[in-house]
């Protein structure tokens, strides 16, 4: 049987609630991923995409309903067991990188470690080096990230991401700030990732020539899933 890394059972998230100007932005969504799918999240401005990654990746909380993350649900757990379950089960990638300029590219991915630990050491250290191997840039682990191409700094970024190897990766438009070259890099690698480690991507694009080459793709509008099919039939339904 299938593991299940993401469900949402009944998700509706609501702003200013109790207000005239309270706003239903999801509006009752179920869904969930399997371990090791490769997911693209499409929909135009306004359907609800980043609400949806918000609470997927246990930013906020929903109004109602249930995010659950590898068979925990978040929404019965306290803010501290919230934190502790996003920082061991979920990775992020941004579609800007978000690196700390003045640290080295093995301090930048190191930094998650870090600061669960609260301290570093030759564990965490070789733990950042391997990483920075597999994403091809050993080479590169001392320099900062002025140093480095935007393509380079995405996959230090990719890399942080996968600190604590976790079951699910979440990427908010990874390649929106990337060159048609860089970008394809940088989806490759996390194919990689996907198929290697059997590590479930959720990836929202505007891209449509990426969602393509995901597995599946869930199609937001107004705050519902207007379409969830496998890539090749969920936009040539349109």
């Amino acid at each position: 049987m299938a593991e299940t890394v993401l469900r949402l059972h009944g998700v509706r998230k609501s702003y200013n609630i109790g207000t005239p100007v309270e706003v239903e932005v999801l509006h009752g969504i179920d869904l969930s991923l399997e371990r090791g799918e490769f997911v693209a999240l499409i929909g135009p401005s306004g359907s609800g995409k980043s609400t949806m990654l918000n609470l997927v990746g246990l930013l906020e909380r929903p109004t109602a309903g249930s995010v659950e993350i590898a068979g925990q649900d978040a929404t019965a757990l306290d803010e501290d067991a919230v934190t502790r379950l996003r920082g061991r089960s979920i990775g992020f990638v941004f579609q800007f990188h978000h690196l700390i300029p003045a640290f080295t590219a093995a301090e930048n991915v190191a930094m998650p470690l870090m600061l669960e630990r609260g301290h570093s050491d030759a564990a965490i250290r070789a733990r950042a080096l391997e990483l920075l191997d597999r994403v091809g840039l050993a080479a590169h682990a001392h320099k900062v990230p002025g140093q480095l191409s935007g393509g380079q700094q995405q996959r230090v970024a990719i890399a942080r991401a996968l600190s604590f190897d976790p079951p699910l990766l979440l990427a908010d438009e990874p390649t929106g700030n990337l060159d048609t070259a860089s970008a394809d890099e940088a989806f490759a690698l996390m194919r990689e990732f996907n198929r290697r480690a059997g590590i479930t991507f959720l990836l929202v694009t505007h891209d449509p020539r990426l969602a393509q080459r995901c597995d599946r793709i869930i199609e937001l509008l107004d705050g519902s899933v207007l379409r969830d099919a496998p890539s090749g039939t969920a936009l040539e339904a349109r």
